[in-house]
């Protein structure tokens, strides 16, 4: 019984593709997708970077100033854990570990998305306890953050298990 290795040019029973044919296009995807997350990440690291200079800032409590400081540092971990697959491909590309490449990549964005997500509903606990005060912030952070978990998390998983 011979051994296929997974940089082998023998088609696959996956559409007839190689196997690196399939991490070539699992890896444009994912680039591609991460391209779109990355301009949601720099759309609320600019907000949070002017915040800081509002006439209001200053009036911030103690537990609002926690929220931006945790919400900007997840906002720039989100940002480099996304972009570090680009970084990846960059370094690693011609050196016969595209599939490494993509698995790793797969699982910093799913990493990326959870601080993402964190990052989001940080921006949204900051600007409802601001607006709405603590405890409606914290009530519609709560949502938001279940809302989240749900469409990015649980759906996918969900859609994985076979149906009945």
């Amino acid at each position: 019984m011979s051994h296929i290795s997974p940089s082998s040019a023998a088609p696959s029973p996956h559409g007839g593709e190689t196997p690196a044919e399939r991490a070539d296009r699992n890896l444009v995807e994912l680039l591609q997708e991460l391209r779109v997350v990355q301009t949601g990440v720099q759309i609320v690291f600019a907000f949070l970077l002017g915040v800081a200079f509002t006439s209001r800032f200053p009036d911030l409590d103690t537990f609002e100033r926690a929220t931006y400081v945790v919400t900007l540092l997840l906002t720039v971990v989100s940002s480099a854990v996304l972009a570090t697959p680009v970084a990846l491909h960059r370094g690693m590309f011609h050196r016969g570990v595209k599939a490494r490449i993509v698995a790793l990549s797969a699982r910093l964005a799913e990493i990326g998305l959870v601080f993402l997500a964190l990052a989001l509903n940080g921006a949204v606990l900051l600007l409802m306890t601001v607006v709405l005060g603590r405890i409606a912030g914290i009530a519609i952070a709560a949502g938001t953050l279940s809302l989240f978990i749900g469409l990015w998390f649980v759906l996918p998983k969900a859609l994985l298990r076979p149906s009945p």
